[in-house]
């Protein structure tokens, strides 16, 4: 298996995905480890009930967005911990190699298909 490959894979997709996630969220001060979505930051001249709707519901399609596009950097950057200690590739179930079709799909998978979730 050519884990150089899933390496570059798996670090282009962390930028797109941690790219997208600057525009919905931001990292949480407190934990850094946690992304917290941001509301729409467009001034309103005079807000009115219309307007505090449509801001909250931004915000609510962005912690949707934030939280599934956090899922996926988690599981990226988990899947980048396992290159750096070796068992990247083997099913975090019994251990058996993980089909490369597999990875091919999914970069960041930690289980084989039998196994999967």
């Amino acid at each position: 298996m050519n884990i150089k490959h899933f390496e570059k894979k798996l670090k282009d997709e962390l930028k797109v995905v941690e790219t997208e996630l600057k525009t919905v969220a931001r990292k949480n001060p407190e934990n850094p480890n946690d992304w917290e979505a941001i509301p729409d930051d467009t001034e309103k001249d005079s807000p009115d009930v219309n307007e505090e709707a449509d801001v909250m519901e931004e915000f609510g399609n962005n912690k949707g967005i934030a939280n599934q596009l956090e899922i996926r950097y988690n599981e990226i950057k988990k899947a980048l911990q396992r290159i750096k200690d070796g068992s990247y590739g083997k099913c975090s179930v019994d251990g058996e190699a993980i089909p490369e079709k597999r990875l091919e799909a999914n970069p960041a998978a930690d289980t084989c298909i039998k196994h999967a979730k």
